[in-house]
């Protein structure tokens, strides 16, 4: 049971913040229980939620790898509830829990992710692990792979998702029923 619990579905009325959840449904990252815990202060949940569904399905980094960075962050951070869901629109893209776990556990050894998947994989887990070896010569080999603008929409979907994840946490948010 989670320490605030989600408005009940029917309680949301701002016809902006049903479409933003219907979205997020659709997507499947999140489901409805984020959009209904947040929408208590619909203000900021609106645009937390607009920029939640822009950072994770929009932009020009493949869809499939910021999954597997969200998710690998979410694992990070021990929390159950994003950690369990996954994006129908990665998954019709081909995603598979084998490339998932790759990416999480095994990427740097794993050939079939290319150098820049890696690269982008490794700004995830340094983010988390130490940021402090984030450095100019990190950035000058994350620039071989990524143009500038590439490089800060991954800096920011990490680090937003990765926020979203350690709030969820702390709030006591239950996985899914069908955690996977």
């Amino acid at each position: 049971m989670s320490h605030i619990e989600p408005l009940p579905r029917e309680a949301i009325t701002d016809p902006e913040m049903v479409e933003l959840i219907e979205q997020s449904e659709k997507l499947g990252v999140p489901d409805d229980l984020f959009p209904r815990m947040i929408a208590r202060a619909p203000e900021q949940a609106k645009p937390l939620m607009r920029a939640l569904l822009l950072s994770h399905a929009q932009g020009n980094i493949d869809h499939r790898l910021k999954e597997i960075a969200r998710i690998l962050l979410a694992r990070f951070a021990s929390d159950k509830y994003f950690s369990t869901l996954r994006s129908r629109k990665a998954q019709d893209m081909g995603l598979t829990e084998a490339r998932i776990d790759a990416g999480c556990y095994e990427y740097e050894n794993d050939a079939s992710f290319t150098e820049a998947e890696k690269w982008a994989l490794r700004y995830a887990d340094q983010m988390f692990l130490d940021a402090r070896k984030i450095d100019a010569a990190f950035y000058a080999e994350l620039k071989k792979h990524y143009s500038e603008p590439q490089i800060m929409e991954l800096g920011a979907f990490i680090a937003f998702h990765y926020g979203m994840q350690m709030f969820m946490r702390s709030l006591g948010a239950a996985a899914p029923n069908n955690p996977r």
